[in-house]
């Protein structure tokens, strides 16, 4: 008889990805099946990853993609066929998120769960917006309240009033009015700070401080929408001093990048840690091709005098393969040759220091630099992509032989659902980083998507890939001086301080 599984609730935290525990990471990592809410940062999971299952929850309020019972039944079901669940939920599971209710339903049919707590909103979304939940100055004491209720019995605002702690509404904003109402027949204060939150934590927050008395009038027209928190008390008046969060040089701006997943890690997390929300949308994907043929290659290393690496790819899949059957000493009498300064460091993660890097990331370059120092004698080995351009060979080839072995393919990637719906709204730059990245990109979009995306300030990595997109109908906005992420970043960050 197959065993049953076990159900995880998971709290995600809010905002970035990165915000989840160690242990809901690892749990995600391991689950069969996600059962997924609407108040969550997608980067969480990959709707693509084709072994897991995964079933949206919704809930958002008046408009229950599956009824809370139903979503019980899911997780026990699931479970009952020796499955392992991960019931991912914003926040944290066990304030206002319904996981005491979930929890007492899996104990009552004899489902094996654990919890794994996150932060909650009423938490880092105050941090996030600049204001500590408690201060020794300012406040001593917290208090977390639903602003609706599942039964419609009155708060207590009389004792509410006279709480000298912070005040913490969840989901009140369609209530604000009663809330405020509440408080001011109480005599709490009119001039007693007070702030609403919409979406904190995240690149779109919007926050707005204000007094009791004046927050309704202050809140219209700022585009606040739910999840929103409302906040009294002392600690808002911090708000100026500490907003960190809305400080950072790219907050608030929707940056697309095209690199395949497994390369754009660095792209995507240096872009966010200066606040921009990110859109992946990988065009390309690799695709290892001809590895007998270059298992063959790595086993005649000793009739090589040069090796040139034009891609960090090529340097991995190269690295992988000849780790399988030699280690790096059987590069020690072969002068390496890098083009750009990221493949380089690839290297590095093997130990590997390049012998030669050209001053300009591009083919041209490097064949300037090193045609003088090339004898007819040497032969010369160059693993790189499918559709790599001929120049380099050519050129090359008239000096001394050159042995070039196609070792990957950049194949078309996937868009998911979620990211059509985004790329639809208002992106404020593209990144793209190989001409690959263009023309997938613009196979992959339709034909509203892509005069959406001509308004965006189209940042390209160097001239080959501009050239691609201007071959494309794209204007280019800005090309890297230097051709590698770094720059590239650089690029964004230059023009938005002009």
């Amino acid at each position: 008889m197959k065993e049953n599984g076990k159900v995880y609730l998971v709290g995600a935290g809010i905002g970035s990805e990165e915000n989840i525990t160690i242990k809901g990471k690892k749990v995600l990592e391991q689950a069969d099946v996600i059962v997924y809410d609407r108040l969550l940062n997608m980067g969480l999971i990959n709707l693509n990853d084709t072994s897991k299952e995964f079933i949206y929850a919704g809930k958002e309020s008046a408009n229950h993609y599956l009824t809370q019972d139903e979503t019980n039944e899911i997780m026990v079901k699931k479970a009952l066929e020796g499955k392992t669940v991960a019931r991912l939920k914003g926040g944290d599971p066990y304030v206002f998120g319904r996981g005491g209710e979930e929890a007492e339903y899996l104990v009552e049919r004899g489902i094996e769960f654990e919890v794994v707590p996150g932060i909650t909103s009423g938490i880092a979304g105050l941090c996030f917006s600049g204001i500590p939940i408690t201060h020794r100055d300012y406040s001593s004491s917290l208090h977390l309240i639903t602003g609706h209720k599942k039964t419609q019995s009155y708060l207590d605002f009389y004792a509410l009033s006279k709480l000298n702690g912070t005040v913490v509404f969840y989901m009140g904003l369609e209530n604000l009015s009663n809330i405020v109402s509440g408080f001011m027949k109480n005599e709490k204060s009119p001039d007693t700070p007070c702030a609403v939150i919409s979406h904190g934590g995240y690149p779109d927050q919007v926050v707005v401080a204000s007094s009791l008395e004046n927050i309704l009038k202050d809140i219209e027209g700022k585009n606040i929408k739910s999840p929103s928190l409302i906040v009294i008390g002392d600690v808002v008046k911090l708000r100026s001093r500490l907003n960190f969060f809305e400080n950072k040089s790219l907050f608030g701006k929707n940056i697309v990048v095209t690199r395949a997943r497994a390369q754009a890690s660095s792209l995507v997390s240096a872009l966010k840690d200066h606040g921009a929300n990110v859109i992946e949308v990988p065009a390309i994907e690799i695709k290892q091709i001809n590895i007998e043929l270059l298992s063959k290659e790595i086993n005649n290393l000793q009739k090589y005098s040069h090796i040139i690496f034009t891609s960090t790819n090529a340097v991995k899949i190269f690295m992988d393969n000849l780790l399988k059957i030699k280690d790096v000493r059987s590069l020690g009498n072969i002068k390496i040759f890098a083009i750009g300064d990221g493949t380089a460091a690839k290297l590095m993660e093997y130990g590997i220091k390049a012998d030669f890097v050209p001053s300009s990331f591009v083919a041209e370059t490097l064949f300037e630099e090193i045609k003088d120092f090339l004898k007819h004698s040497d032969k010369i080995l160059m693993p790189r992509a499918l559709k790599s351009r001929s120049f380099l060979k050519d050129k090359l080839s008239e000096i001394c032989e050159t042995v070039e072995v196609f070792i990957y393919d950049t194949v078309i990637g996937t868009i998911g659902e979620y990211e059509k719906e985004i790329l639809k709204n208002k992106i404020d730059y593209i990144t793209f980083t190989s001409s690959s990245t263009v023309e997938n990109f613009i196979k992959l979009i339709d034909s509203e998507t892509l005069e959406n995306i001509r308004n965006a300030r189209i940042i390209s990595i160097g001239p080959i890939t501009t050239k691609t997109a201007e071959n494309n109908g794209l204007n280019v906005y800005k090309q890297s001086e230097i051709y590698n992420i770094e720059n590239l970043i650089n690029t964004i960050l230059n023009d938005l301080e002009k």
